[in-house]
């Protein structure tokens, strides 16, 4: 096995044509072709089935799909670790959920950047299980996000609670039975609070994946939502948003997951934000 093959499987899954791949890695199609029969005799399973349509894959290719992926994304790493340029002793990679990216992930970032300019900073933004994963895997150092647990060789580090309130666009709107409330995800624990909360609220016909989605929504067309404090703090500010004091607030914690053998001599503690009850 060897990087041409699992790049040719990917590019083959991807266009879903040996034709279109060869045109993507601009290789004969037999190059591709020999390139798959030797992936697959080293695997001993066939990967790939050709038909009229194109290509498709087979239960053992989508299996084999994520570990491709994984390698290919490592080696592209490794390449940048290894051709740094002068003056840059090292790589730290940080993976940061959309919605701790205003505040604490770029604080963060900033801080880190600004004490230590030897070494080359770059960030992913990620779901809780994309984060986890790329940690895992290595593709990734830090992972700024809401899950609270380690696995061997992990430091976890508090970064306090990310309280969400109830904003509108209108200082009168209503906290039950309002027509301009969309639903902004912030995990299970929050999609069973806000249920018992607001139990004889109905339905929000409007939901966003993101803060950052949900507040846009909500200064483009109007509305209310629940949103990261620190994020509407200053639309608050502006009158641009109006805090809803009657509804409850929620706290949802916020950490900082780091392999240690990537910290070398940073004391990350003293880049994380203070924390807040």
């Amino acid at each position: 096995m060897n990087l041409s093959e699992i790049q040719t499987f990917l590019a083959i899954i991807e266009t879903g044509s040996l034709v279109r791949a060869s045109e993507r890695l601009n290789v004969t199609q037999s190059t591709v072709t020999a390139r798959l029969k030797s992936l697959e005799a080293e695997l001993g399973q066939t990967l790939i089935i050709r038909n009229k349509s194109g290509a498709a894959t087979t239960a053992s290719g989508q299996r084999l799909k994520r570990y491709a992926e994984t390698m290919l994304d490592l080696w592209q790493q490794a390449r940048r670790d290894t051709g740094l340029p002068d003056g840059v002793s090292g790589v730290f990679n940080i993976g940061c959920h959309p919605d701790l990216w205003q505040g604490m992930g770029k604080a963060i970032f900033s801080s880190l950047h600004k004490a230590h300019p030897e070494l080359a900073l770059s960030i992913w933004h990620g779901t809780g299980a994309e984060l986890q994963r790329w940690q895992a895997d290595g593709r990734i150092d830090m992972a700024i996000g809401y899950r609270g647990a380690t696995s061997e060789g992990q430091v976890l580090f508090d970064l306090g609670a990310d309280t969400r309130v109830c904003v509108s666009t209108e200082a009168d709107s209503p906290i039950r039975f309002n027509p301009g409330y969309v639903y902004v995800e912030a995990g299970e624990d929050f999609g069973r609070w806000h249920a018992a909360t607001y139990a004889d609220a109905g339905t929000a016909k409007l939901s966003f994946g993101t803060a950052a989605l949900g507040l846009a929504h909500v200064l483009q067309s109007g509305g209310s939502a629940y949103l990261p404090h620190r994020m509407v703090a200053r639309h608050l500010q502006r009158g641009r948003l109006f805090h809803l004091s009657d509804a409850p607030p929620y706290l949802r914690k916020a950490f900082a997951v780091v392999n240690q053998a990537a910290l070398g001599d940073i004391d990350i503690s003293l880049h994380l934000p203070p924390a807040e009850s």
